[in-house]
């Protein structure tokens, strides 16, 4: 909920920027680079508030929480007790993480280490925010907004099969322990 609630300030922040059209102060000016780099990996073009308002967004508590429980063996992994990753999150840089036990030959992935719970959920959530592979994710939930539903992590599961090599079957536990554990 921290998370999410640093990233609805931003969010917030962002949308009075916008609506200023481009009268922007320096403390905004600087406020719209730090966004920019964060959520796109550069500075630039003032008409990518549309693109930034897109990545900048919260993950339903919901789908947070199954993700964790299924990705962690519900906090049981090694991963999550000694390295905090409740999601399953892979790192590419030589000790930045555990390498897994059962790591396909060839493949050079660690699992990734945080020194904290908030970190690895400040990390999911930026992840899904920003890699190219959850633009789907996106843009389903940038429509459940513009169509002033309310995000639900059950529906927005079904933009995630690329998020385990599982795909289909993957959405369709999350979905399942979703409902099972009524958490919407």
């Amino acid at each position: 909920d921290r998370v999410n609630a640093t990233v609805l300030e931003d969010r917030e922040q962002l949308q009075q920027l916008i609506a200023k059209q481009g009268d922007l102060n320096f403390l905004d000016q600087f406020f719209l680079r730090r966004l920019r780099l964060l959520y796109l990996g550069r500075d630039g073009d003032p008409e990518d508030l549309q693109a930034l308002l897109k990545k900048i967004d919260v993950i339903p508590s919901a789908l947070a929480l199954i993700q964790a429980a299924k990705e962690s063996g519900w906090g049981a992994s090694r991963f999550a007790r000694d390295g905090y990753n409740f999601f399953g999150q892979q790192c590419f840089i030589q000790g930045c993480g555990f390498t897994p036990k059962r790591r396909a030959q060839g493949r050079r992935h660690e699992v990734a280490k945080f020194r904290s719970t908030e970190d690895a959920v400040r990390a999911y959530v930026h992840n899904l925010n920003t890699h190219p592979r959850y633009q789907g994710f996106r843009a389903q939930r940038a429509a459940m907004r513009s169509a002033g539903q309310p995000l639900k992590g059950g529906q927005l599961a079904a933009s995630l099969g690329s998020y385990s090599e599982r795909g289909d079957a993957y959405i369709a536990e999350i979905q399942a322990m979703i409902r099972n554990n009524d958490l919407e």
